[in-house]
């Protein structure tokens, strides 16, 4: 079935770009300058060169094939069928060289995927068009169809319809001829929004134009408001969808009102503004959601590095506890034991390799969804853990560590997330006071019950505290006072707590001071 399908698509991708070529060349034939193939908007090119990027050289044929017939239907070969088969190969091979370059410059299939490319583009098309305006100008004047002295008018006009039609066109047409990109604009168009900027696109047209005929388009900037909103919430797929509704309803009124007055190629112009500020918008949009996608990978990638280190020390008791009663186990076997002693112990061995399997299934829970284990935790137990992990460490490096006793409250937390928590503070707490002289390293941490069922910690040091100016940016990714640092411990520390439905803050003072809160169950806070 499926060769079959490629079978037939490949007979018949070249009618149906005939057909879909001279369909855009008869609804667009609006305008024309003196008679010939000058219009103020050529959204034909622009399947054209989607069709050459797809298929290469081979596009040149049917793209000839359409310019000519486009020529002999819609303007009845006015220069002659000398000069009509001449302009259709030029046109040919300058949209062929436009073509190339393009595929030179975009051969990965990425088009419109940041501000870079979009400029490499608009650069060639509007070089191409310009230099192809030359070269069949040329030819019409040669054949008597451009007036004496009009042809840099001509060259003008024709570059403008084909820049304005490429620019308008080429980025949806390139989504939409595309399977990646077809599934991402039915995402981003099927959405009520759509629906909503689409319906703000009439109104603003209607306000803005009126009746086409009498139109001035001085409020023309009302349309930048669809846009906007197309382009901030869809990105740059919303941005093509918007501006090519709106260039295509433009055209439509002025073909059946016949509005033969109105400068189109000005309003053209206008809309060629309209759709750089929108792709823009689009791509910066898109490029700014990449960003976060990358930060919340890196920030995922940090908390695993850190949920490991934490799970380690969880997996360290079960395990020793194992080879205890492993053993336990070949001792009992040697004695001959088979009674209660040896159950005991090997019921021990699956009771610890049971809770040994329950950490390592928080860990994948956590690399797959990030989700949070909710249990009762008492605050002196929350202490208690974390600060066991850090005594021999702080003796060691001369840092005096003291924990205040903690208020008989508990705390609903993912237990292992919230100790990542108070090991980045503590672990920070450390390096800051490595600076002190001896004798003058002190670390407290120490919890409070507040009103409204809440508990905070404060992690304390001796060490250099937090100014005013650090204080603004310390929470930002990649901010770091290490030299060795990431600069991501207090961002998903932050993070962590906040899906806790706590706060974590550092205060401007001359030492170091981290607080956080975390609420806690109702009916065990005391003040």
């Amino acid at each position: 079935m499926r060769r079959f399908s490629a079978l037939a698509w490949s007979n018949l991708h070249g009618p149906l770009f005939l057909l879909l070529y001279l369909l855009l060349d008869w609804l667009t034939y609006v305008d024309p300058l003196y008679g010939v193939n000058i219009t103020p908007w050529n959204p034909d090119p622009a399947l054209g060169l989607v069709y050459w990027l797809r298929y290469g050289k081979k596009a040149a044929l049917p793209w000839f094939a359409a310019l000519l017939l486009g020529d002999i239907l819609f303007r009845g070969m006015s220069a002659g069928p000398l000069f009509t088969l001449l302009g259709a190969l030029s046109l040919t091979l300058g949209y062929g060289l436009i073509g190339e370059g393009l595929r030179r410059n975009f051969s990965n299939g990425a088009m419109f995927d940041n501000r870079d490319r979009l400029l490499t583009w608009l650069v060639a098309v509007a070089a191409g068009a310009l230099l192809n305006g030359v070269a069949y100008v040329a030819l019409l004047s040669s054949a008597g169809q451009i007036p004496a002295g009009q042809g840099a008018l001509a060259v003008w006009r024709f570059a403008i319809g084909d820049m304005v039609g490429i620019m308008v066109s080429m980025p949806l047409i390139w989504m939409l001829a595309r399977e990646e990109s077809r599934a991402r604009l039915r995402a981003a168009a099927w959405r009520w929004e759509t629906l909503g900027y689409l319906v703000l696109a009439v109104c603003m047209l209607t306000a803005v134009f009126g009746h086409i005929a009498r139109a001035e388009f001085k409020h023309f900037y009302f349309l930048f408001l669809p846009v906007i909103w197309a382009a901030t919430r869809q990105g740059v797929y919303g941005a093509a969808l918007i501006v090519f509704t709106l260039q295509l309803a433009i055209v439509t009124l002025v073909r059946w009102n016949n509005a033969v007055d109105i400068e189109v190629a000005e309003l053209q112009l206008l809309d060629a503004v309209l759709a750089l500020v929108a792709f823009f918008i689009g791509i910066v949009v898109d490029e700014r959601r990449q960003v976060a996608d990358e930060l919340k990978h890196t920030l995922r990638l940090a908390a695993a590095g850190e949920m490991a280190a934490a799970l380690a020390h969880e997996l360290n008791q079960p395990m020793t506890a194992l080879s205890a009663y492993g053993k336990a186990c070949e001792h009992l076997l040697e004695r001959g034991e088979t009674g209660e002693l040896l159950k005991g112990a090997i019921g021990r061995m699956v009771s610890e390799s049971v809770r040994a399997a329950e950490v390592v299934r928080r860990l994948r829970d956590f690399f797959r969804t990030g989700a949070l284990r909710l249990e009762p935790v008492p605050a002196s137990a929350l202490l208690a853990a974390i600060t066991q992990q850090f005594f021999s460490q702080c003796r060691e490096q001369g840092v005096e560590l003291a924990v205040a006793q903690a208020p008989p409250v508990s705390v609903l937390a993912d237990r292992l997330q919230v100790e990542l928590v108070l090991r980045n503070l503590l672990a920070n707490a450390l390096d800051s006071v490595a600076a002190c002289p001896p004798g003058q390293r002190r670390i407290t941490l120490s919890a409070q019950a507040l009103g409204g069922a809440r508990l905070r910690i404060t992690v304390e040091d001796s060490g250099a505290g937090v100014s005013e100016a650090l204080s603004r940016r310390l929470f930002e990714p990649f901010v770091s006072t290490k030299s060795s640092g990431l600069g991501l411990g207090l961002v998903l520390s932050r993070a962590i707590i906040e899906a806790h439905g706590g706060k974590l803050w550092a205060e401007v003072a001359e030492h170091g001071i981290f607080r956080f809160i975390l609420p806690a169950l109702e009916g065990e806070t005391g003040e």
